[in-house]
Order: C-alpha cells, then sequence, then structure tokens
C-alpha cells in the first residue's frame, strides 16, 4: 500500500461560526489536528489565519517539523491585492511556512486579466522573498473546463514571466476551498477530470487536489496522475485505508 502520508495536508478551516463551536472549542480542534499530523508524520496542517500564531508556539514547544500552512482571501477571493498582502504578512510573521491564495477567479471570469496577474505576481513576490511556498486556489467548481486550463496556464505564464526556475518548486496551483456552493449535488472540489485539466496546463508547476479525495484509493490515483500534495479534512482515514464522510 502507498504511503501517502507526505502528500497529505491535514486541513480545518471552519471558523467558530461556521462550525458552530466556541473560540475554545476550535483551538482544541486545531490542536488536536496537529498532534494528528505530527504523531503520524503527514507533511502539513492548514488552518486558519487566526490561529497561526498560537499553533506556531505548540509545534515548536513540540520541538517538531510538521509544516504549518494557512489561507489568505479565504474563501471568495474577492478582496483587494493590499488587503491580500497585509494578510499574508501577518500570516508570514506569526509563523506561516505556507500561504495558500484565493486567486480572484470572479474577476478573471469578468476577464479582468491585469488585476488577477497583479495579484498573482504581488503575493507570490512576497511569499518567496519571504521563503515560503505560494498556493494559488483556483477554485475549480466555479469555473468551466475551458476556464481551468486558461487560469492553470496563465499562472504558468506569469510564473515564467516574472520567476526563477528555482522558484517554480514553491509555487502551486490548487483546486479548492471546499467553501465553494454548487448546485445538483455537483461535487464542490477535486475531481480526477478537473486536476487532470490543472496538471496538463501547469507546466513546471505543482499542483495540489483539495477537497473531495476521500479514500486511500483515491488518493493513490491523484498522486498516480501527478499531484504533489493533497489538501484534506480526513488525513488520517486517507493513510489508514479507510472511506471518510467528510466534506472536504
Amino acid at each position: 500500500m502507498m504511503n501517502v502520508k507526505k502528500y497529505l495536508d491535514s486541513t480545518y478551516l471552519k471558523t467558530p461560526a461556521q462550525s458552530g463551536l466556541t473560540e475554545d472549542e476550535t483551538i482544541k480542534i486545531v490542536k488536536e489536528l496537529t498532534d494528528e499530523a505530527i504523531e503520524n508524520q503527514l507533511f502539513a496542517v492548514m488552518i486558519r489565519p487566526d490561529y497561526v500564531s498560537e499553533i506556531r508556539h505548540y509545534i515548536n514547544s513540540k520541538n517538531a517539523n510538521v509544516v504549518l500552512g494557512t489561507v489568505i482571501g479565504f474563501h471568495e477571493g474577492t478582496a483587494s491585492i493590499d488587503a491580500k498582502l497585509l494578510e499574508a504578512e501577518k500570516a508570514i510573521k506569526d509563523g506561516a511556512d505556507e500561504l495558500d491564495f484565493v486567486i480572484n477567479y470572479e474577476a478573471f471570469k469578468k476577464d479582468e486579466i491585469d488585476l488577477v496577474k497583479e495579484e498573482f505576481v504581488k503575493c507570490t513576490k512576497l511569499a518567496l522573498e519571504k521563503g515560503k511556498v505560494a498556493k494559488w486556489i483556483i477554485e475549480i467548481a466555479a469555473l468551466t473546463d475551458e476556464q481551468i486550463a486558461d487560469i492553470t496556464a496563465k499562472i504558468w505564464t506569469w510564473s515564467l514571466e516574472n520567476f526563477s526556475e528555482a522558484d517554480f518548486k514553491n509555487i502551486f496551483v490548487k483546486s479548492s476551498t471546499g467553501f465553494y456552493q454548487t448546485e445538483g449535488g455537483k461535487p464542490n472540489g477535486a475531481t480526477f477530470e478537473g486536476i487532470k485539466i490543472m496538471l496538463d496546463n501547469a507546466g513546471k508547476l505543482s499542483v495540489k487536489a483539495a477537497g473531495g479525495v476521500r479514500s486511500h484509493d483515491d488518493a493513490v490515483k491523484m498522486i498516480n496522475l501527478g499531484v504533489k500534495r493533497i489538501g484534506t479534512s480526513s488525513a488520517l482515514a486517507l493513510t489508514r485505508n479507510e472511506t471518510s464522510e467528510g466534506g472536504y
């Protein structure tokens, strides 16, 4: 059985208001998630920016090397470039290793390409200059197949134009937030079809499949397609060859 642990980002991105839990209960969940990642040698923990500082200290107190990631402009992606830069700067200061930016896919759909390009270049530059990884969530459930191909290809082109070959390993394209509301029971996370389109257009950039990967077999299939990371709220189930009913 393939060891998928090194691909997994154990993820919890609900706010207390979204989950109906208290702040203390949310912190408890985030710390339990971190403990699971440390104890099971998962690659990363992915959490909201509000909890980065506390979890950075928590990881350090355990002398652990699990990667700490957070989300920027989450989950709509429509925040201004300046707002995303400020949020990213704080997350870096608080101790985040990786920044998963939600690209302004609504602006992209309106053909406001200059805005989207400026956002990508400025935010990626900030992350790379601070030695961090930048991942760009394109929200494939909100896009047609043609749009998925186009935005992924543009991110690759902008990377070629603005960054060096050595930087490419630290720039990802990511599928989903897990919060996009679809209709008719359509999946709102990674699909094999959507990921294949991303991989075909991402050039030398890595692809992260987020949401919708709920079994070990699905994780293996994603890895065999070519993804380098998988975001999931059910990381342990994936390592144990169990099927998860989790929403992300």
